[in-house]
């Protein structure tokens, strides 16, 4: 697998230096300079160039945070609509100049990813508060013996794996902090971890999986500070949203909205919310656990 974590913009020196060094090249993009700050809290967030992440990356900037945001900005096999783009992903760094350092890379690459993690520990003066792994596709629209090796792929390997290897990057740097330490990972399932779809039984698995693995991490990090939890969200206006209602041959996202108690549609900024809060101090008391931001989906 291509190990290519592409910064789609530094402006130092410094910076250069090390690219050349790790083997991270920068693209021309949005000129936004992120520079070191010691005492500034940093995340990483994947599958930032839209929906809930770039809505978590967001809200995060806009609260003082510095934030790596992690995108692949190509489509995949086996995923029937187009994914983000490095557009979008540039839209977000001019959104918080200074506060969002925009990254091209593959959650599936592990190295790809350390990489990434590795350069929000050097821009946020050494430490790394937060990573949230928002980065999955959506598949299926057919029973699962005839879901496709491309879909089941694309869902396991972006869904769970990239779940994976980003706790796997980001984990022990944030063990690596001084004590108290406060790291918090957060992970994207979905309302679909918690129920049976019909004709999404691979992603069902997928969400069942993160939540699965969200559990397990946390109880790895029994007593260290660092905790893992998961939020799930409901029916939200995204773009992977009109992929499950092409799906399901539906002309209207909104008919998904009877099957939560609120009646309407989530808005990204309102799972992000969640998630955000999760991030932060507050949400101290909780780990291993599931948030269920989904309109009353999942009662």
């Amino acid at each position: 697998m291509n190990t290519d974590c592409r910064i789609m913009n530094t402006d130092t020196e410094a910076d250069r230096a090390e690219e050349a060094d790790t083997g991270t090249h920068p693209s021309p993009g949005s000129g936004t300079d992120a520079s070191p700050a010691a005492g500034r809290r940093t995340a990483v967030v994947t599958g930032a160039a839209r929906g809930i992440g770039a809505a978590v990356a967001d809200r995060l900037a806009a609260d003082g945070w510095l934030v790596v945001a992690v995108d692949i900005c190509r489509d995949l096999p086996g995923v029937g609509y187009p994914l983000g783009t490095d557009k979008e992903l540039d839209a977000l760094a001019e959104r918080h100049p200074g506060a969002v350092l925009p990254v091209v890379a593959d959650v599936r690459d592990r190295a790809a990813l350390q990489d990434a993690v590795d350069l929000a520990h050097r821009h946020g003066g050494g430490r790394l508060d937060a990573a949230v792994a928002g980065a999955a596709v959506m598949a299926g629209g057919r029973p699962l013996w005839e879901t496709s090796d491309d879909e089941w792929d694309a869902l396991f390997e972006t869904g769970v794996r990239g779940v994976a290897n980003l706790a796997r990057a980001a984990v022990p740097r944030m063990l690596a902090g001084p004590a108290p330490r406060t790291g918090r990972f957060v992970a994207l399932a979905s309302a679909a971890a918690h129920h049976g779809l019909w004709h999404l039984a691979g992603y069902n698995a997928a969400k069942h999986a993160v939540v699965g693995l969200v559990r397990g991490l946390a109880a790895d990090l029994r007593g260290t500070g660092v905790t893992a939890t998961a939020v799930s969200p409901g029916s939200t206006r995204t773009p992977m949203l009109r992929a499950s209602a092409d799906l399901y041959g539906l002309a209207d996202t909104d008919e998904f909205a009877r099957h939560q108690l609120l009646e309407r549609l989530l808005e990204p900024e309102e799972v992000a919310a969640a998630v955000c809060w999760l991030c932060g101090p507050d949400a101290s008391a909780l780990t291993g656990t599931v948030v269920h931001a989904d309109g009353g989906f999942t009662p």
